[in-house]
């Protein structure tokens, strides 16, 4: 089983990635995480569903996650791969789901984001992206709950933050996930 884990001054996070179900999405952020891409990286972009309903009022499908990316996220080349949508994968949005972003079917750019409740606006069939064929979720996250929580609440106005979170290390490995946990403090 791969984990995917970062490290932020807020805290430590673990992603099992699910690599049976996606893994042409997983194998894709495992080499980004390997190659060192995301040194350096940030939290870069929080949607929260209560600024989405204060700014854009008739926003059908208004969603709280964290996006997670190199610092540089648009500037790099975009990738193309198939895109492992829900209805094949079996995965879903619910809270903790981490998926691929995109710009357009199957394309790429190095970031990442976690749902901070259930998504299913971001399945297949999902209204929150035009071509009802959602997002690629690869993963969930199993450590770090409280990470997040104080990340979320570094929301600011708009989704796009003034004020990144840097993100220390990003990396992949084989190990369990109990031994992060065990090495760890949460």
């Amino acid at each position: 089983m791969q984990m995917l884990r970062f490290s932020s001054d807020l805290g430590d996070v673990a992603i099992r990635m699910h690599n049976d179900r996606a893994p042409k999405t997983c194998r894709y952020f495992a080499q980004l995480a390997c190659s060192g891409t995301f040194n350096p990286a940030s939290v870069f972009r929080i949607v929260s569903s209560s600024a989405i309903q204060r700014l854009q009022p008739g926003d059908d499908c208004p969603i709280n996650i964290v996006q997670i990316g190199p610092t540089q996220q648009f500037e790099g080349p975009r990738h193309t791969t198939v895109h492992e949508h829900t209805r094949q994968t079996g995965l879903s949005h619910h809270k903790w789901s981490v998926s691929a972003a995109r710009f357009d079917l199957g394309e790429l750019y190095g970031s990442f984001f976690i749902c901070l409740k259930d998504e299913p606006e971001l399945d297949f069939g999902g209204s929150r992206q035009p071509d009802g064929q959602g997002f690629a979720a690869f993963g969930e996250v199993v450590h770090g709950f409280d990470t997040l929580e104080r990340v979320f609440a570094r929301a600011e106005p708009l989704e796009m933050l003034t004020q990144q979170i840097p993100i220390n290390n990003v990396s992949v490995s084989n190990a369990p996930e109990d031994a992060f946990q065990q090495g760890s403090t949460q």
